[in-house]
Protein backbone atom coordinates (compact mmCIF):
# COMPACT_ATOMS: atom_id res chain seq x y z
CA UNK A 1 0.00 0.00 0.00
CA UNK A 2 1.42 3.24 -1.00
CA UNK A 3 2.13 5.79 1.92
CA UNK A 4 0.37 9.05 2.46
CA UNK A 5 2.39 12.36 1.68
CA UNK A 6 2.79 13.92 5.04
CA UNK A 7 3.01 17.57 5.82
CA UNK A 8 3.63 20.35 8.03
CA UNK A 9 0.79 23.33 7.53
CA UNK A 10 1.39 26.07 9.95
CA UNK A 11 -0.77 29.17 9.49
CA UNK A 12 -1.65 32.58 11.28
CA UNK A 13 -3.20 35.90 10.27
CA UNK A 14 -3.34 38.98 11.86
CA UNK A 15 -5.15 42.62 12.01
CA UNK A 16 -3.72 46.16 12.75
CA UNK A 17 -6.62 47.20 14.98
CA UNK A 18 -8.84 44.36 15.46
CA UNK A 19 -10.45 45.06 12.51
CA UNK A 20 -7.97 46.75 11.13
CA UNK A 21 -5.82 45.83 8.04
CA UNK A 22 -5.38 42.58 7.93
CA UNK A 23 -3.37 39.79 6.18
CA UNK A 24 -2.37 36.26 6.90
CA UNK A 25 0.35 33.65 6.41
CA UNK A 26 1.12 29.54 5.58
CA UNK A 27 3.79 28.00 5.55
CA UNK A 28 3.79 24.03 4.33
CA UNK A 29 7.08 22.20 5.62
CA UNK A 30 8.25 18.98 5.23
CA UNK A 31 7.78 17.05 8.92
CA UNK A 32 10.80 14.99 8.01
CA UNK A 33 13.74 17.34 6.71
CA UNK A 34 12.29 20.37 7.76
CA UNK A 35 12.11 21.74 4.24
CA UNK A 36 9.81 24.49 3.32
CA UNK A 37 7.95 23.31 0.28
CA UNK A 38 5.83 26.18 -0.09
CA UNK A 39 4.40 29.49 1.24
CA UNK A 40 1.39 31.76 0.49
CA UNK A 41 0.38 35.09 2.24
CA UNK A 42 -2.34 37.71 1.46
CA UNK A 43 -3.14 41.54 2.60
CA UNK A 44 -7.43 41.09 3.23
CA UNK A 45 -8.14 44.52 3.59
CA UNK A 46 -10.04 45.75 7.18
CA UNK A 47 -10.76 42.42 8.98
CA UNK A 48 -10.30 40.51 12.70
CA UNK A 49 -7.73 38.26 13.83
CA UNK A 50 -9.94 35.71 13.72
CA UNK A 51 -11.23 35.88 10.53
CA UNK A 52 -7.60 36.54 9.39
CA UNK A 53 -6.29 33.29 11.19
CA UNK A 54 -9.34 31.03 9.33
CA UNK A 55 -8.17 32.71 5.54
CA UNK A 56 -4.70 31.45 6.31
CA UNK A 57 -5.61 27.97 7.63
CA UNK A 58 -7.30 27.91 4.49
CA UNK A 59 -4.46 28.73 2.40
CA UNK A 60 -2.52 26.49 4.30
CA UNK A 61 -4.53 23.88 3.37
CA UNK A 62 -5.08 24.49 -0.04
CA UNK A 63 -1.09 24.68 -0.87
CA UNK A 64 -1.01 21.72 0.59
CA UNK A 65 -3.23 20.09 -1.60
CA UNK A 66 -1.52 21.85 -4.69
CA UNK A 67 1.41 19.58 -3.77
CA UNK A 68 -0.26 16.27 -4.15
CA UNK A 69 -2.41 15.84 -7.52
CA UNK A 70 -4.24 13.02 -6.07
CA UNK A 71 -4.55 14.97 -2.16
CA UNK A 72 -8.65 14.12 -2.43
CA UNK A 73 -8.63 10.62 -2.47
CA UNK A 74 -8.34 8.80 0.98
CA UNK A 75 -5.04 7.61 2.08
CA UNK A 76 -3.12 9.91 -0.54
CA UNK A 77 -2.20 12.99 1.80
CA UNK A 78 -2.13 13.45 5.35
CA UNK A 79 -1.65 17.12 7.18
CA UNK A 80 -1.01 18.19 10.56
CA UNK A 81 -2.12 21.82 11.14
CA UNK A 82 -0.29 23.87 13.64
CA UNK A 83 -1.32 27.71 14.81
CA UNK A 84 -1.15 29.89 17.64
CA UNK A 85 -4.93 30.35 17.47
CA UNK A 86 -6.48 28.41 20.40
CA UNK A 87 -9.80 29.56 19.21
CA UNK A 88 -9.09 28.01 15.44
CA UNK A 89 -7.50 25.00 17.00
CA UNK A 90 -10.59 24.19 19.38
CA UNK A 91 -13.43 25.08 16.77
CA UNK A 92 -12.16 22.74 13.57
CA UNK A 93 -11.26 20.00 15.87
CA UNK A 94 -15.08 20.29 17.50
CA UNK A 95 -14.25 20.86 20.80
CA UNK A 96 -15.47 24.76 20.67
CA UNK A 97 -18.98 26.07 19.30
CA UNK A 98 -18.46 27.65 16.43
CA UNK A 99 -21.18 30.48 16.58
CA UNK A 100 -19.96 33.68 15.47
CA UNK A 101 -21.53 34.43 11.51
CA UNK A 102 -18.30 35.18 9.89
CA UNK A 103 -16.72 32.38 11.04
CA UNK A 104 -18.94 29.55 10.07
CA UNK A 105 -18.47 30.19 6.67
CA UNK A 106 -14.46 30.16 7.24
CA UNK A 107 -14.62 27.19 9.14
CA UNK A 108 -17.09 25.03 6.31
CA UNK A 109 -14.49 26.37 3.25
CA UNK A 110 -11.44 24.30 5.64
CA UNK A 111 -13.33 21.36 6.25
CA UNK A 112 -13.98 21.01 2.86
CA UNK A 113 -10.42 21.15 1.41
CA UNK A 114 -9.19 17.78 2.84
CA UNK A 115 -11.24 14.77 4.01
CA UNK A 116 -11.66 15.51 7.65
CA UNK A 117 -9.18 11.98 8.40
CA UNK A 118 -6.52 13.56 6.38
CA UNK A 119 -6.48 16.95 9.07
CA UNK A 120 -5.30 17.09 12.72
CA UNK A 121 -4.89 20.22 14.87
CA UNK A 122 -2.60 21.14 17.09
CA UNK A 123 -1.87 24.63 19.28
CA UNK A 124 1.43 25.89 19.16
CA UNK A 125 2.75 28.74 21.09
CA UNK A 126 3.18 31.79 19.23
CA UNK A 127 6.86 31.61 19.40
CA UNK A 128 6.62 28.30 17.26
CA UNK A 129 4.75 29.97 14.65
CA UNK A 130 7.16 32.71 13.32
CA UNK A 131 7.71 31.71 9.73
CA UNK A 132 3.33 32.39 9.61
CA UNK A 133 3.79 35.22 11.86
CA UNK A 134 6.10 36.41 9.50
CA UNK A 135 4.24 35.76 6.34
CA UNK A 136 1.09 37.43 8.25
CA UNK A 137 3.01 41.06 8.42
CA UNK A 138 4.97 40.91 5.12
CA UNK A 139 1.47 40.65 4.04
CA UNK A 140 0.55 43.69 5.78
CA UNK A 141 3.12 45.19 4.88
CA UNK A 142 2.86 45.39 1.18
CA UNK A 143 -1.02 46.13 2.08
CA UNK A 144 -0.18 49.50 3.77
CA UNK A 145 1.62 49.94 0.77
CA UNK A 146 -0.82 49.32 -1.39
CA UNK A 147 0.55 46.34 -2.74
CA UNK A 148 -0.36 42.67 -2.32
CA UNK A 149 2.33 40.38 -0.74
CA UNK A 150 4.99 39.17 -3.65
CA UNK A 151 7.01 35.69 -3.00
CA UNK A 152 10.43 36.79 -4.57
CA UNK A 153 10.48 39.52 -1.75
CA UNK A 154 9.89 37.44 1.39
CA UNK A 155 12.72 37.05 3.67
CA UNK A 156 10.31 34.92 6.20
CA UNK A 157 11.85 31.48 5.24
CA UNK A 158 15.57 32.94 6.26
CA UNK A 159 14.59 34.83 9.21
CA UNK A 160 13.24 31.75 10.68
CA UNK A 161 15.70 28.81 10.43
CA UNK A 162 14.19 25.30 10.91
CA UNK A 163 15.88 21.99 12.17
CA UNK A 164 17.28 19.72 9.66
CA UNK A 165 14.49 17.09 10.87
CA UNK A 166 11.40 17.36 12.67
CA UNK A 167 9.12 14.43 14.41
CA UNK A 168 7.05 12.91 11.95
CA UNK A 169 3.15 13.12 11.88
CA UNK A 170 1.35 9.89 13.74
CA UNK A 171 0.97 6.76 11.79
CA UNK A 172 -2.46 7.06 9.44
CA UNK A 173 -3.25 3.83 10.27
CA UNK A 174 -5.98 3.26 13.00
CA UNK A 175 -8.38 5.61 14.06
CA UNK A 176 -7.56 9.44 13.12
CA UNK A 177 -8.29 10.81 16.94
CA UNK A 178 -10.32 13.37 18.45
CA UNK A 179 -9.04 16.09 16.03
CA UNK A 180 -9.68 14.75 12.88
CA UNK A 181 -13.16 13.24 14.08
CA UNK A 182 -14.10 17.26 15.44
CA UNK A 183 -13.62 18.37 11.66
CA UNK A 184 -15.23 15.80 10.62
CA UNK A 185 -18.02 17.00 12.81
CA UNK A 186 -17.57 20.97 11.96
CA UNK A 187 -17.84 19.85 8.46
CA UNK A 188 -20.94 17.88 8.98
CA UNK A 189 -22.32 20.51 11.06
CA UNK A 190 -21.94 23.21 8.60
CA UNK A 191 -21.93 21.52 5.24
CA UNK A 192 -25.07 23.56 4.96
CA UNK A 193 -23.12 26.89 4.97
CA UNK A 194 -22.56 28.59 1.44
CA UNK A 195 -18.55 29.07 1.70
CA UNK A 196 -16.99 32.39 2.15
CA UNK A 197 -16.32 34.97 -0.93
CA UNK A 198 -12.56 34.29 -1.34
CA UNK A 199 -11.99 37.78 -2.86
CA UNK A 200 -7.93 38.67 -4.68
CA UNK A 201 -6.18 35.16 -5.01
CA UNK A 202 -3.19 34.80 -2.77
CA UNK A 203 0.04 34.52 -3.75
CA UNK A 204 1.83 31.01 -3.17
CA UNK A 205 4.94 30.06 -4.32
CA UNK A 206 7.67 27.16 -3.32
CA UNK A 207 9.95 29.35 -0.89
CA UNK A 208 13.68 29.95 -2.29
CA UNK A 209 16.08 28.39 -0.46
CA UNK A 210 19.11 30.52 0.68
CA UNK A 211 21.31 30.27 -1.71
CA UNK A 212 19.30 31.74 -4.46
CA UNK A 213 17.92 34.95 -1.97
CA UNK A 214 19.85 37.79 -0.71
CA UNK A 215 19.53 37.65 3.05
CA UNK A 216 17.84 40.88 4.66
CA UNK A 217 19.96 43.49 5.62
CA UNK A 218 20.53 47.16 7.22
CA UNK A 219 17.25 48.95 8.37
CA UNK A 220 15.14 46.00 6.77
CA UNK A 221 16.18 43.63 9.09
CA UNK A 222 14.75 45.34 12.00
CA UNK A 223 12.27 42.68 13.95
CA UNK A 224 8.38 42.89 13.43
CA UNK A 225 6.68 43.10 16.69
CA UNK A 226 3.85 40.90 15.82
CA UNK A 227 0.29 41.32 17.13
CA UNK A 228 0.24 42.94 20.36
CA UNK A 229 -1.15 41.29 23.01
CA UNK A 230 -4.75 43.28 23.23
CA UNK A 231 -6.70 43.61 26.92
CA UNK A 232 -10.57 44.23 26.76
CA UNK A 233 -11.01 45.52 30.02
CA UNK A 234 -14.87 44.79 31.13
CA UNK A 235 -16.24 46.14 34.49
CA UNK A 236 -18.97 43.83 35.60
CA UNK A 237 -22.80 44.16 35.09
CA UNK A 238 -24.60 46.03 37.69
CA UNK A 239 -25.64 44.51 41.42
CA UNK A 240 -27.98 46.02 43.98
CA UNK A 241 -25.14 48.32 45.50
CA UNK A 242 -24.08 50.16 42.17
CA UNK A 243 -26.53 52.40 41.08
CA UNK A 244 -26.67 53.51 45.12
CA UNK A 245 -22.90 54.37 44.70
CA UNK A 246 -21.89 52.59 47.54
CA UNK A 247 -18.18 51.01 48.30
CA UNK A 248 -18.17 47.65 47.17
CA UNK A 249 -14.61 45.96 46.92
CA UNK A 250 -13.50 43.03 47.88
CA UNK A 251 -13.40 43.09 51.46
CA UNK A 252 -17.47 43.64 51.60
CA UNK A 253 -20.06 41.32 50.96
CA UNK A 254 -19.80 39.88 47.06
CA UNK A 255 -22.82 40.55 45.86
CA UNK A 256 -24.20 38.91 42.56
CA UNK A 257 -25.21 41.05 39.74
CA UNK A 258 -29.12 42.95 39.68
CA UNK A 259 -31.75 41.74 37.19
CA UNK A 260 -30.48 45.16 35.24
CA UNK A 261 -26.50 43.39 35.92
CA UNK A 262 -27.50 40.06 34.55
CA UNK A 263 -29.25 41.48 30.90
CA UNK A 264 -26.50 44.01 30.83
CA UNK A 265 -23.69 40.93 30.63
CA UNK A 266 -26.31 39.30 28.08
CA UNK A 267 -26.27 42.64 25.98
CA UNK A 268 -22.28 42.39 26.25
CA UNK A 269 -21.98 39.21 25.41
CA UNK A 270 -23.78 39.77 21.80
CA UNK A 271 -21.89 42.39 20.94
CA UNK A 272 -18.39 40.31 21.82
CA UNK A 273 -19.70 37.68 19.79
CA UNK A 274 -20.54 39.53 17.12
CA UNK A 275 -17.01 41.04 17.05
CA UNK A 276 -15.69 37.77 16.95
CA UNK A 277 -12.21 38.87 18.79
CA UNK A 278 -12.02 37.29 21.99
CA UNK A 279 -9.59 34.83 22.41
CA UNK A 280 -9.28 33.91 26.07
CA UNK A 281 -11.66 35.04 29.35
CA UNK A 282 -9.96 35.99 32.56
CA UNK A 283 -11.99 36.90 35.37
CA UNK A 284 -11.53 38.67 39.15
CA UNK A 285 -12.75 35.74 41.57
CA UNK A 286 -15.80 38.27 43.22
CA UNK A 287 -18.75 37.09 42.23
CA UNK A 288 -20.05 39.66 40.03
CA UNK A 289 -17.18 38.99 38.13
CA UNK A 290 -17.70 35.51 37.73
CA UNK A 291 -21.48 35.80 36.66
CA UNK A 292 -20.80 38.06 34.14
CA UNK A 293 -17.74 36.35 32.65
CA UNK A 294 -20.02 32.94 32.44
CA UNK A 295 -22.48 35.28 30.36
CA UNK A 296 -19.56 35.85 27.48
CA UNK A 297 -17.98 32.46 28.28
CA UNK A 298 -21.56 30.72 27.28
CA UNK A 299 -21.47 33.05 24.02
CA UNK A 300 -18.25 32.50 22.64
CA UNK A 301 -17.73 28.91 23.88
CA UNK A 302 -14.84 29.72 25.70
CA UNK A 303 -13.46 28.83 29.17
CA UNK A 304 -12.96 31.60 32.62
CA UNK A 305 -9.87 32.11 33.98
CA UNK A 306 -9.88 33.14 37.48
CA UNK A 307 -7.18 35.69 38.21
CA UNK A 308 -6.75 37.12 42.19
CA UNK A 309 -5.09 39.74 41.14
CA UNK A 310 -8.25 41.33 39.36
CA UNK A 311 -9.50 41.97 42.52
CA UNK A 312 -11.61 45.24 43.75
CA UNK A 313 -9.94 47.15 46.53
CA UNK A 314 -10.56 46.40 49.58
CA UNK A 315 -12.54 48.96 51.06
CA UNK A 316 -12.24 48.12 54.77
CA UNK A 317 -14.44 49.50 57.22
CA UNK A 318 -16.11 51.69 53.97
CA UNK A 319 -17.89 48.48 52.25
CA UNK A 320 -21.65 49.23 51.53
CA UNK A 321 -21.41 52.86 52.66
CA UNK A 322 -21.67 55.94 50.04
CA UNK A 323 -19.59 58.52 49.92
CA UNK A 324 -21.50 61.07 51.59
CA UNK A 325 -21.65 58.14 54.92
CA UNK A 326 -17.78 57.86 54.50
CA UNK A 327 -17.45 61.83 54.76
CA UNK A 328 -19.90 61.85 57.89
CA UNK A 329 -18.11 59.05 59.60
CA UNK A 330 -14.70 59.15 58.49
CA UNK A 331 -14.31 62.55 57.28
CA UNK A 332 -10.23 62.81 57.76
CA UNK A 333 -9.46 59.38 56.63
CA UNK A 334 -11.31 59.74 53.59
CA UNK A 335 -9.33 63.11 52.73
CA UNK A 336 -6.08 61.23 53.40
CA UNK A 337 -7.28 59.12 50.96
CA UNK A 338 -8.68 61.57 48.49
CA UNK A 339 -5.08 63.47 49.00
CA UNK A 340 -2.25 60.33 48.98
CA UNK A 341 -2.64 57.06 47.11
CA UNK A 342 -0.76 55.44 49.74
CA UNK A 343 -3.02 56.39 52.10
CA UNK A 344 -5.69 53.43 52.79
CA UNK A 345 -9.53 53.32 53.85
CA UNK A 346 -10.15 52.93 57.50
CA UNK A 347 -10.39 49.51 59.26
CA UNK A 348 -7.34 47.95 57.06
CA UNK A 349 -8.40 48.45 53.54
CA UNK A 350 -5.93 48.66 50.54
CA UNK A 351 -4.58 51.85 49.48
CA UNK A 352 -4.51 52.48 45.49
CA UNK A 353 -0.57 52.26 45.60
CA UNK A 354 -1.13 48.44 46.82
CA UNK A 355 -3.44 48.20 44.47
CA UNK A 356 -1.31 49.29 41.41
CA UNK A 357 1.08 47.13 42.77
CA UNK A 358 -1.34 44.05 42.47
CA UNK A 359 -2.46 44.90 39.37
CA UNK A 360 1.07 45.77 37.32
CA UNK A 361 2.13 42.61 38.73
CA UNK A 362 -1.22 40.54 37.52
CA UNK A 363 -1.07 42.61 34.13
CA UNK A 364 2.78 41.25 33.64
CA UNK A 365 2.16 38.13 34.50
CA UNK A 366 -0.83 37.42 31.87
CA UNK A 367 0.95 39.62 29.02
CA UNK A 368 3.44 36.89 29.33
CA UNK A 369 1.09 34.43 29.27
CA UNK A 370 -0.99 35.46 26.22
CA UNK A 371 1.85 36.86 24.49
CA UNK A 372 -0.25 38.67 20.89
CA UNK A 373 -3.52 37.39 21.87
CA UNK A 374 -7.03 39.29 22.66
CA UNK A 375 -7.91 38.86 26.36
CA UNK A 376 -11.25 39.84 28.29
CA UNK A 377 -10.64 40.40 31.58
CA UNK A 378 -13.51 40.62 33.74
CA UNK A 379 -12.80 43.27 36.82
CA UNK A 380 -14.16 45.84 38.71
CA UNK A 381 -13.28 49.97 38.18
CA UNK A 382 -10.15 49.88 40.40
CA UNK A 383 -8.18 47.59 38.29
CA UNK A 384 -9.14 48.83 35.05
CA UNK A 385 -8.59 52.58 35.77
CA UNK A 386 -5.36 51.08 37.16
CA UNK A 387 -4.22 49.83 33.49
CA UNK A 388 -5.46 52.94 32.13
CA UNK A 389 -3.48 54.83 34.07
CA UNK A 390 -0.27 52.68 33.87
CA UNK A 391 -0.67 52.91 30.40
CA UNK A 392 -1.24 56.48 29.90
CA UNK A 393 1.82 56.95 32.57
CA UNK A 394 -0.79 59.33 34.16
CA UNK A 395 -0.32 60.34 37.96
CA UNK A 396 -2.35 58.37 40.75
CA UNK A 397 -4.96 61.46 41.08
CA UNK A 398 -5.86 60.37 37.23
CA UNK A 399 -7.52 57.53 39.40
CA UNK A 400 -10.63 59.82 40.74
CA UNK A 401 -10.97 61.99 36.38
CA UNK A 402 -12.37 58.72 34.75
CA UNK A 403 -15.80 57.59 34.62
CA UNK A 404 -16.26 53.97 33.99
CA UNK A 405 -19.88 52.58 34.17
CA UNK A 406 -21.35 48.99 35.19
CA UNK A 407 -20.90 46.48 31.75
CA UNK A 408 -18.64 48.96 29.79
CA UNK A 409 -15.48 48.10 27.66
CA UNK A 410 -11.99 49.75 28.05
CA UNK A 411 -8.83 47.92 25.72
CA UNK A 412 -5.68 48.70 26.27
CA UNK A 413 -2.90 47.09 23.79
CA UNK A 414 0.52 45.88 25.24
CA UNK A 415 3.59 45.63 22.01
CA UNK A 416 6.33 43.27 22.81
CA UNK A 417 8.98 46.58 22.78
CA UNK A 418 7.04 47.98 25.95
CA UNK A 419 5.16 50.66 24.31
CA UNK A 420 1.24 50.05 25.19
CA UNK A 421 -1.49 52.00 23.37
CA UNK A 422 -4.99 53.03 24.87
CA UNK A 423 -7.54 51.95 22.55
CA UNK A 424 -11.04 52.47 23.92
CA UNK A 425 -12.32 53.98 27.32
CA UNK A 426 -15.83 53.36 28.97
CA UNK A 427 -17.49 52.28 25.80
CA UNK A 428 -20.90 51.31 26.54
CA UNK A 429 -22.70 51.42 23.11
CA UNK A 430 -23.92 47.78 23.29
CA UNK A 431 -26.20 48.83 25.85
CA UNK A 432 -27.71 51.43 24.25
Amino acid sequence: MTQPRQFVVEADGGSRGNPGPAGYGAVVIDPVTGETLAEAAEYIGVATNNVAEYKGLIAGLKAAKALVPDASADGALQVRVRMDSKLVVEQMSGRWKIKHPDMKPLAAEAARILPASAVTYEWIPREKNKHADRLANEAMDAGKRGKQWEPSSSTAALDTPRPSTTAELPPVSGPPGDAAAGAARARAALSSRPGAATGAASAVAPTPTASSTAPQVGWAAAPDLGAPTTFVLLRHGETALTPEKRFSGSGGSDPELSATGRHQAERIARSLAARGTIEEIVSSPLRRCRETAAAVAARLGLEVRIEDGLRETDFGAWEGLTFAEVRERYGPDLDAWLASAKAAPTGGGESFAEVARRVAATRDRLTARYAGRTVLLVTHVTPIKTLVRLALGAPPEAMFRMELSAASVSAVAYYSDGNVSLRLLNDTSHLR
